[in-house]
């Protein structure tokens, strides 16, 4: 792909999403939760790079080494991953192979990203079901890390669930949208 399609490509992603009238406020919420979430998750981010900066500082300068903030660096990168993943896919920012794309013709390309749409939606709402399923596990066994700090593991089974919940719901969005946009062009 050359820099100016590259730059189409960044363009496109940049401008509104058109959206099927019925489609219209339940992607503005998503768009909202997904703002929110995005804000939040990159916090979490730089609160993880403190937190392991700190680790560092205690252990090898004042050496006093301990166990608790590499469980919660983890915890909030295990958040900040999960949670975010539906605003990138609300911009199509996650790794694609684009090779086959630009040999097939462009409806043939379209059915192919539907398809691939659709597989990833069923993926992720059964990574989302399962994921709360290990959620209720923890919540109701009391299950914590094996660590001496022991924090329990709803936390990151409960943000892994929501963003996987997230990210299905997105994902559904756009299928719908695709749907939908296609019917009212016809």
């Amino acid at each position: 792909m050359s820099t100016a399609e590259r730059n189409l490509v960044i363009e496109a992603a940049a401008r509104p999403v058109q959206r099927a009238p019925g489609l219209r406020v339940v992607g503005a919420l998503l768009d909202i939760v997904n703002r929110v979430v995005v804000v939040l998750s990159a916090i979490a981010l730089v609160v993880a790079g403190a937190v392991l900066t700190h680790e560092a500082v205690v252990r090898y300068v004042f050496r006093h080494p301990a166990d608790w903030q590499d469980e919660l660096a983890v915890f909030l990168l295990v958040g900040a991953t999960f949670m975010s993943a539906a605003w990138v896919q609300a911009r199509r920012g996650h790794v694609a192979i684009d090779a086959v794309a630009e040999l097939l013709p462009a409806g043939v390309d379209r059915v192919r990203r539907f398809l691939a749409d659709v597989a990833s939606l069923v993926f992720c709402a059964f990574f989302a079901w399962k994921s709360w399923a290990l959620f209720h596990e923890a919540w109701e066994d009391g299950m914590v890390t094996h660590s001496a700090w022991a924090p329990p593991l709803w936390i990151p089974y409960s943000v892994m669930s929501l963003g996987m919940t997230l990210l299905a719901l997105q994902m559904l969005l756009q299928i719908l949208d695709s749907l939908l946009g296609s019917r009212e062009e016809a």
